[in-house]
């Protein structure tokens, strides 16, 4: 394998923002879809644009709030596998998933350092040895992958996808700042 990227504490929370950024995009047009189409089974990875948002979210609260965090054994994934409020049938389900997930993994970035990033994390499914900053690139790419088949769903019925490119989300950010 190649040489892992070196990514500072820094670098990390600026890559989460992105993700929760375009992730929020992708909720906001989701949410306004008619809710059969946001339901529909399309034959991606999770079947519907709304569990595979709430997959994302899942991916994220697995790796990022409890493999990183050490939370790692058989029973405790086990018992966070079979909680029923990481499967939410509605939006305001969703809404409280999401805030309990974001607000985990947002505790999980604030006590990040660069010994964190190189300390070594491991999950009984995944065979191999993986550090922190492993789990912070598995979370962003299998998102971007994710989102992808969203894009692709939405392709299909015409419909346009969010901007999600690392510019003009950025720019949204600076246009905020100046404007302020």
């Amino acid at each position: 394998m190649t040489r892992p990227l070196e990514l500072a504490p820094s670098d990390v929370r600026s890559l989460s923002s992105y993700n929760r950024k375009v992730f929020d995009r992708f909720v906001r047009r989701i949410r306004r879809l008619p809710p059969r189409v946001a339901r529909r089974r399309r034959g991606i990875g999770h079947e519907t644009l709304f569990d595979t948002l709430v997959h994302i979210l899942n991916v994220q609260e697995v790796w990022l709030v409890y493999i990183v965090r050490g939370r790692n054994s058989d029973e405790e994934l086990e018992a966070l596998f079979q909680d029923r409020s990481r499967r939410p049938r509605d939006w305001k389900g969703f809404d409280a998933y999401a805030r309990r997930v974001w607000s985990g993994v947002d505790a999980t970035l604030r006590s990040l350092t660069p010994r964190a990033l190189a300390r070594p994390v491991s999950v009984f499914w995944m065979p191999g040895r993986y550090t922190v900053r492993d789990a912070v690139l598995q979370v962003t790419f299998e998102e971007a992958h994710h989102l992808g088949e969203i894009i692709g769903a939405l392709w299909q019925d015409d419909r346009p996808s969010p901007d999600m490119t690392w510019l003009d989300v950025r720019r949204a950010r600076v246009r905020r700042r100046r404007s302020s």
